[in-house]
């Protein structure tokens, strides 16, 4: 009987604590230094959560091995709601995948996924040099000269790097990868001409492509890109279903109760129809977006296993 009971108090906890929260300051983790994409993204999530919940939520920066700290740490954390991850979706994925003895967490066991609230979608740009305006045309420059037309990426095993290396097996073509430390100098010397051609996320780009100093081919969206409507998806070029974008969200450490993630999923559904968020996010080149739980944990499955799958056929290896 003492058995049954003590079962019966521990069944009770988790509506409880769910039913009481929060009652405590929240810490928001982001993986990075401030300043960045996600860094920004959750300094706008974290006020308005703070708002909505009535519960002050702080952001956390722990930067260091490319995000891979700060979500470890928030993977090992308790699973009360009151650490939660402000995370590159996209970006673990791949280090999860590329680097495990690093990145000492599973996407799909050790998080309880919230909502994803954001994506930037990313778009094939080319020196103005290179004799293709369209991404058909771009495919056929490749096929004809194998291995000598070159992508910059932002490193080895960054979103744009593995952008490209799935780019290769859809369109049948073989290039040159040519790894930078960051997307700053690969956009740099891609417009000198020192290489030719980059898949980089849009907001990185766009100015750019305006200024004339690159060509944008295609984006890599379901949808085309607001900032850019006169670029087509690769689909609408040919290349059918290549869809690559960085993906944000907000996660839990698993086990949290389902009732403390459906409060945290209902506030952040409000919260990204506020006008103010939209435009905030925009500024970053975020698109807004919003999903349920069960969304998302499909999307991150989905992220996952397509960058395990190209990091596994292109052999790829962590620096």
């Amino acid at each position: 009987m003492a058995g049954l009971a003590a079962a019966a108090v521990l069944g009770m906890v988790g509506p409880v604590l769910a039913q009481d929260y929060p009652n405590k300051v929240i810490k928001l983790v982001v993986p990075y230094p401030p300043g960045g994409a996600t860094d920004v993204i959750g300094r706008v999530m974290a006020q308005k959560l703070s708002v909505s919940l009535g519960q002050q939520v702080i952001v956390d920066n722990r930067a260091g091995a490319a995000g891979s700290i700060g979500a470890a740490a928030v993977a090992a954390a308790p699973a009360d709601g009151y650490t939660l991850l402000m995370g590159a979706m996209t970006s673990h994925s791949i280090s999860a995948a590329l680097n495990p003895k690093v990145a000492t967490f599973d996407m799909d066991k050790s998080f309880a996924p919230v909502a994803i609230v954001g994506t930037v979608p990313l778009v094939f740009v080319v020196n103005p040099s290179i004799k293709a305006n369209t991404l058909p045309e771009f495919i056929a420059l490749a096929k004809a000269k194998p291995a000598t037309l070159s992508f910059a990426s932002a490193g080895n095993g960054s979103p744009q790097h593995l952008a490209g290396e799935m780019f290769q097996r859809a369109a049948g073509v073989q290039m040159l990868h040519v790894p930078y430390k960051g997307s700053g100098p690969a956009m740099t010397d891609l417009m000198g001409g020192q290489v030719d051609s980059m898949i980089e996320t849009a907001p990185a780009a766009q100015a750019h492509i305006k200024a004339g100093k690159l060509r944008a081919i295609a984006t890599a969206s379901a949808q085309r890109v607001a900032t850019l409507p006169e670029v087509p998806t690769a689909t609408e070029a040919g290349l059918k279903g290549f869809e690559v974008s960085s993906m944000f969200g907000i996660a839990a450490p698993a086990g949290t109760p389902a009732a403390i993630i459906t409060r945290l999923n209902g506030a952040l559904k409000s919260i990204l129809t506020l006008p103010d968020v939209k435009e905030s996010l925009l500024a970053q080149g975020v698109i807004a977006t919003y999903t349920t739980p069960q969304e998302a944990a499909v999307a991150l499955r989905n992220e996952s296993a397509k960058w395990t799958k190209v990091i596994k056929d292109g052999n790829i290896k962590p620096e």
